[in-house]
């Protein structure tokens, strides 16, 4: 079984060695690597290439939003999931800006982490129901303004309809079901998605579509 390679990134050597218990008891994952700071977290992220990295905000040297920033600039199909103390709008916004793929408040409890690791693994997105909902009203906003990109110029019509459905939160299997497509096919669709986007993840493509204004609340309700 191919394992998911793990790097966890705290300031606290306990929280570090939590994270790492809760994974140690999974089989198909592994953590391959812990930094303490910022900065280590960047150059453990390019230099070992780890499929997830979980990352703190408040850290030293570099904080969580700079490193989120740095390790997506050099290596884009790593996913990072946040876990947090905080659900402040100014970090959740920052990071979603950065490239996070998820976005948990420490509250969640290991086995809701377990499966958000899976989660981002996947492509999928990953986000705390507190935050989820200022993501909505907040980009919901913005993809009220004009925009010069106009969504079929990238996407092909079938791509944006795949689109808006992620962007309701459906699963690979209920996109399918919804427009009569295997999920073979979705995830197609969803492999050509995060290409023309530049993305890695269900979260980063969604805020890239709501920015743009190809989606709006009323797609997302």
């Amino acid at each position: 079984m191919e394992k998911i390679k793990i790097l966890i990134a705290d300031d606290h050597a306990i929280v570090r060695e939590g994270i790492r218990r809760i994974f140690e008891r999974e089989q198909d994952m592994k953590v391959i690597a812990e930094a303490c700071d910022g900065e280590e977290a960047v150059r453990q992220a390019t230099s070992l290439k780890p499929d997830v990295a979980i990352i703190d905000i408040s850290m030293p040297k570099v904080d969580g939003i700079e490193a989120t920033k740095q390790i997506k600039a050099l290596c884009r199909n790593i996913n990072v999931l946040v876990l947090s103390a905080y659900d402040d709008d100014q970090f959740i916004f920052s990071l979603l800006e950065a490239g996070a793929a998820g976005y948990l408040l420490k509250d969640v409890r290991s086995i809701q982490l377990v499966d958000a690791v899976r989660a981002v693994y996947n492509g999928e997105s990953v986000l705390h129901p507190s935050v989820a909902r200022k993501v909505l009203d907040r980009f919901g906003q913005i993809s009220s303004k004009p925009k010069e990109e106009k969504p079929l110029e990238l996407l092909s019509e079938r791509e944006m309809e795949v689109m808006k459905l992620v962007t309701r939160g459906l699963s690979n299997k209920d996109i399918a079901d919804e427009l009569c497509l295997s999920v073979r096919t979705v995830q197609g669709h969803l492999v050509n998605i995060f290409n023309k986007l530049n993305v890695s993840s269900r979260t980063e493509a969604v805020v890239h579509a709501l920015k743009e204004g190809w989606v709006t609340l009323d797609n997302v309700t």
